[in-house]
């Protein structure tokens, strides 16, 4: 040390003239009774001498360790600068080999995406037929199917309507058993009207006749009803409407109005069907229209009293037309007919008949 005071122990200021193996630090004689009392101590010169023997030992050794591993750098340089050429050389040769595998491998991709291409439009073109001959197939059948469809329904159609008339005609010749004897009464028929002398035929005269005041007569409407009236039971009366292109049949009550011209309904007493040109209609609020049947006739009219039904049938076609049901009778039903007035050309002239019943029919 340069300066003597760096030779001074710090905390006693003693001379450093120990050394400590333990710790390998200068020591004063104090330390070694306090911090190291229990480290062993040697002279400080005596430390130095070996540490300076040690050192001339490794200084000798160390260049020949040097030129040792010099000479092992310089035989691992050449083992790699071997190695790089080997693998120069290797990666050559690899490189040759998988050029020449890469280029087989890619014939052998090139023919078999070549070949996979074939047998696909093979497979397309197989497919492509045999959907196209599938689906006229399926045409085929969709038509075939139609038509058997279009024959089952018009067979069912057929044969609900045979059944149809069948029940009808069953039901018709069931209410036919319940045939009343009617006959007009001309004290209720309008002065427009002429009826036969049996009272059976109504039809419009044309001309409206001056006839003697009756509470019962029809005044503003050409109507009429029948002498006989039903409090009870079932009955039944068919009428001829042939040739006619208006007329009005079915039932009232005996309180209708007859003076006036009130509407034609359940509510005002009447459950008739009415008949134009325009169609066959029940007579209701709202009115019921109803399918207009070809050639109609003659009319039956059947009515349930007790049960609150009135029904009407077309007789020549053994077909039911309408059934008013849910009626509520209190007083006598009279049959009612309104034959409608004739025009100018002779449209409408012919009558209503009340009919007998022909069982056969």
């Amino acid at each position: 040390m340069d300066r003597l005071e760096d030779r001074m122990c710090k905390k006693h200021d003693r001379l450093l003239e120990l050394f400590c193996p333990t710790e390998e630090v200068c020591v004063c004689l104090l330390c070694t009774v306090t911090d190291h009392k229990s480290h062993p101590v040697v002279p400080l010169k005596e430390e130095y001498e070996v540490k300076t023997a040690q050192l001339g030992k490794i200084e000798a050794e160390v260049p020949q360790m040097i030129q040792e591993r010099k000479q092992k750098i310089k035989e691992i340089k050449g083992k790699v600068e071997i190695s790089n050429k080997d693998a120069d050389r290797e990666i050559a040769i690899g490189g040759q080999v998988f050029t020449a595998l890469i280029g087989c491998v890619e014939k052998c991709r090139d023919e078999f995406n070549q070949t996979v291409q074939e047998e696909l439009k093979s497979t397309e073109k197989q497919a492509e037929d045999l959907i196209k001959e599938l689906e006229q197939e399926i045409e085929d059948l969709t038509n075939r199917c139609g038509t058997l469809r279009r024959s089952l329904d018009q067979l069912e159609e057929t044969l609900n309507m045979e059944m149809k008339k069948l029940r009808d005609d069953a039901v018709l010749k069931r209410v036919q058993q319940y045939e009343v004897d009617v006959t007009l009464d001309p004290d209720t028929a309008s002065g427009w009207l002429i009826l036969s002398e049996d009272g059976k035929q109504v039809h419009d005269g044309g001309v409206r006749k001056v006839l003697p005041d009756n509470p019962k007569r029809f005044r503003k409407r050409i109507y009429v009803l029948t002498r006989q009236s039903f409090s009870s039971g079932r009955f039944y009366f068919e009428v001829q409407v042939k040739d006619k292109t208006y007329w009005w049949l079915g039932v009232a009550r005996e309180s209708i109005d007859r003076k006036g011209g009130s509407m034609r309904t359940p509510k005002t007493g009447y459950w008739t069907l009415y008949y134009n040109q325009d169609g066959l209609v029940f007579k209701d609020n709202p009115d019921v229209c109803l399918p207009l049947r070809a050639e109609l006739q003659k009319v039956g009219v059947f009515v349930d009293y007790d049960e609150g039904v009135v029904s009407f049938y077309d007789v020549e076609g053994r077909v039911h037309i309408y059934s008013a049901t849910g009626c509520t009778f209190s007083e006598p039903l009279y049959p009612f007919l309104g034959p409608g007035r004739h025009d100018y050309k002779g449209n409408n002239s012919a009558p209503l008949i009340i009919s007998p019943v022909n069982q056969t029919d």
